[in-house]
């Protein structure tokens, strides 16, 4: 079961150790079997779903704003997010152990890899420099509160903030239902 780790009080801190847990999770899916490995890869969906939503909701919109380049940096971002949710939702309507989820799976896990290394680089770092404390402060509140709202699933096409504003809460609302009728509400 993903927690969502955090010691930092700033919106950096608290997506960058969310990247480290992706990563275990990742290695959790890779490494486990069975009932054991979907649990995993149930807790890893739902990490990144919620994380992607603060990120499009919360952090995407400050950079656009602040950042040099922010139009360009984002729209990368957002291409390697809806890519990323198309892999995740296939993933979900696959047998944890097929051939084909272990494919898609490394697929998933190498883009969503380079994506964060690549956000933390290019979008985070530049936000730290140009943001003041303060901001980043309440960035955080803000994308703890998105993500307690976020849909638990992947939504490809749901990128912008204004999607997530538009589909996230019938989108979080149906996640929901479908996680606690399937007993995977984590």
């Amino acid at each position: 079961m993903a927690t969502m780790i955090s010691s930092g009080t700033d919106v950096i801190s608290f997506l960058t150790e969310q990247h480290e847990e992706i990563k275990l999770l990742f290695n959790q899916v890779g490494s486990s079997r069975g009932e054991a490995k979907r649990e995993a890869f149930v807790s890893l969906r739902r990490l990144l779903a919620v994380h992607e939503t603060a990120e499009e909701e919360i952090v995407h919109p400050a950079a656009r704003k602040a950042l040099h380049d922010g139009a360009g940096v984002v729209d990368v971002r957002l291409l390697e997010e809806n890519e990323a949710k198309k892999i995740l939702a296939k993933l979900e309507q696959l047998d944890v152990e097929s051939p084909e989820f272990v494919s898609a799976f490394e697929l998933l896990k190498n883009g969503v890899l380079v994506h964060a290394a690549a956000e933390e680089r290019e979008e985070f770092a530049q936000l730290a420099s140009v943001l003041d404390q303060g901001q980043l402060d309440k960035m955080r509140r803000a994308a703890e509160f998105a993500e307690k709202v976020a849909p638990t699933r992947p939504h490809p096409g749901v990128e912008s903030a204004t999607a997530n504003v538009l589909a996230g809460p019938f989108a979080a609302m149906l996640d929901r239902t479908r996680d606690a009728l399937s007993g995977k509400s984590r």
